[in-house]
């Protein structure tokens, strides 16, 4: 393949004047159907004609691979009722490597609220996750649905062979998450998870730390993540109706926010099954939210180390941070790009600016399209299917530690 930048090997690869291959490989092709009609008028030609085609073809071979890789990837968004697809049509303008072909969602008044607001086309629009999927041939599809419905929409899109992202939690239970691995493996189509903090720079830092022995072995994790509340800060009523609906949510603050310290501590013990799990969870708010809990704590148990992961609905203030401390130094973070930093032998902490995070690390949409191009492999990372099917094993022991004032047991599941 000749050197030289993408736009000049595009060039060399499908320019016209100058080339050398065959002028039929230049011919517009029938139809598929014609195509497949016509093709045993070809058989008659000369040995020396099928060796230049074949020769073409095999020049054409890595033009093509080049050219799907220059090409913006296809996403679709499948509901608009989370209301974090705000964010990511917020940030599509910055992604000229990604494009929009479909939104699926019967509401056309939720369409038409996004519609406005973005300036979005009326073309995108579809009332059903398999029509939008037929007609516009998504690469991946983003989930914005409630989490309850998360397994249908992958289910759906696993028949087409396209990959899913959803949002964080990956579902609402682990009998979900055990069909939606057979799925995945089946139909072998990636499925991912977006949590907030997997972009944060000061996360990856602490782990880092961690990796390099600085701190030295784990023994706590204690992870805060939380708000004064969905309905305090204002969340629209479509997110706030199916949030506070256990059959839709799982749980209340417990899956909503404790769902990140699980993730998080999975990752850092290398998808390693905690041997207990204990839950308490409270309903300061009952007036607000009658039918989940607002408040939550979750203790992890491993033969070395042990995580205390927080999750609310009910602080004064938004936070998600955590702390690592390792047998002899300790990492705190503090928001996505800053940490606090002790090390052996050091008397006083330091705060530092976590480095920045690179290439597809960046940003779910940088990691989703590296993951479909084939440059990135999904395996016991935070956005991982693996990871969050422990994730969610953890999860749903937390929930039954809860309802019943019990710590609960955990094996390691099976492949």
């Amino acid at each position: 393949m000749p050197a030289g930048n993408d736009h000049t090997r595009l060039r060399l690869c499908f320019g016209t004047q100058g080339s050398s291959l065959p002028q039929t490989l230049g011919v517009e092709l029938p139809p598929r159907r014609d195509f497949l009609k016509t093709t045993p008028r070809l058989l008659p030609f000369a040995a020396a004609s099928w060796t230049k085609i074949l020769f073409s073809l095999l020049f054409l071979a890595p033009c093509l691979a080049l050219a799907q890789e220059t090409q913006p990837l296809r996403v679709a968004i499948v509901g608009l009722e989370h209301g974090h697809v705000e964010g990511f049509l917020s940030a599509l303008p910055q992604h000229a490597d990604v494009q929009l072909v479909g939104i699926a969602d019967a509401d056309a008044a939720l369409f038409a609220k996004y519609q406005k607001k973005f300036s979005l086309p009326e073309t995108l629009a579809y009332k059903s996750e398999a029509n939008m999927i037929e007609r516009t041939h998504p690469q991946a599809v983003l989930v914005y649905t409630s989490i309850g419905e998360h397994r249908h929409a992958i289910e759906i899109a696993a028949q087409y062979g396209v990959s899913v992202m959803v949002e964080k939690p990956l579902t609402i239970s682990l009998a979900d998450a055990l069909a939606i691995r057979e799925t995945a493996r089946h139909y072998k189509i990636h499925v991912l998870v977006n949590y907030e903090t997997t972009w944060y720079a000061s996360n990856k830092s602490a782990y880092d730390d961690v990796e390099q022995g600085r701190l030295g072995p784990i023994r706590r994790v204690v992870v805060h993540d939380g708000h004064e509340g969905p309905k305090e800060i204002g969340v629209p009523p479509e997110f706030l109706g199916w949030l506070t609906d256990p059959a839709q949510n799982g749980e209340g603050a417990l899956y909503d926010f404790g769902c990140y310290g699980v993730d998080l501590m999975t990752w850092l013990m290398h998808g390693e099954t905690p041997l207990t799990v204990t839950a308490v969870v409270t309903h300061d708010k009952p007036e607000i939210y009658p039918r989940v809990d607002d408040d939550s704590t979750i203790v992890l148990t491993y033969p070395h180390a042990q995580a205390v992961i927080m999750g609310s609905w009910d602080w004064p203030f938004a936070r998600k941070d955590m702390e690592v401390y390792g047998a002899t130094g300790y990492a705190i973070t503090v928001g996505p790009d800053k940490v606090r930093l002790r090390l052996p032998h050091e008397r006083e902490e330091q705060l530092i600016t976590a480095p920045p995070l690179e290439g597809p690390q960046q940003n779910s949409l940088s990691y989703l399209s590296a993951v479909l191009r084939g440059q990135l492999q999904p395996k016991g990372d935070l956005t991982a299917l693996d990871t969050n099917v422990i994730v969610m094993q953890i999860l749903d022991a937390a929930r039954e530690s809860a309802r019943t004032g019990k710590t609960v047991q955990l094996n390691r599941i099976g492949e």
